[in-house]
């Protein structure tokens, strides 16, 4: 399943910078992650996804709120943030 703009919980996302990635085909790395930017957090959350093997809407919406409640402020790039959504899955959603 691909999360979209219109499954996501809050309202309160940035939609007027986009990120360069070629679709989900290009892995997360060290650009400065931006929790607001709804694209950013999109890619995230369908990347996950890709990497796990599955999406649920459920899924979707609690790295949603895993983002904006319990993201670390020392983690800014997208790799850094992916790797710690990683160990949430496998500590906690297994």
């Amino acid at each position: 399943m691909l999360f979209l703009k219109e499954h996501l919980a809050g309202d309160h996302y940035n939609w007027q910078t986009e990120i360069k990635h070629e679709k989900l085909t290009s892995a997360p790395d060290r650009r400065r992650f931006d929790p607001l930017n709804g694209n950013q957090l999109l890619y995230i959350i369908n990347f996950f996804g890709i990497d796990v093997g599955k999406l649920s809407m459920a899924d979707g919406l609690k790295i949603e709120s895993l983002v904006g409640i319990e993201l670390p402020q020392e983690l800014k790039s997208e790799i850094a943030v992916f790797n710690w959504l990683k160990r949430q899955y496998l500590y906690y959603w297994n």
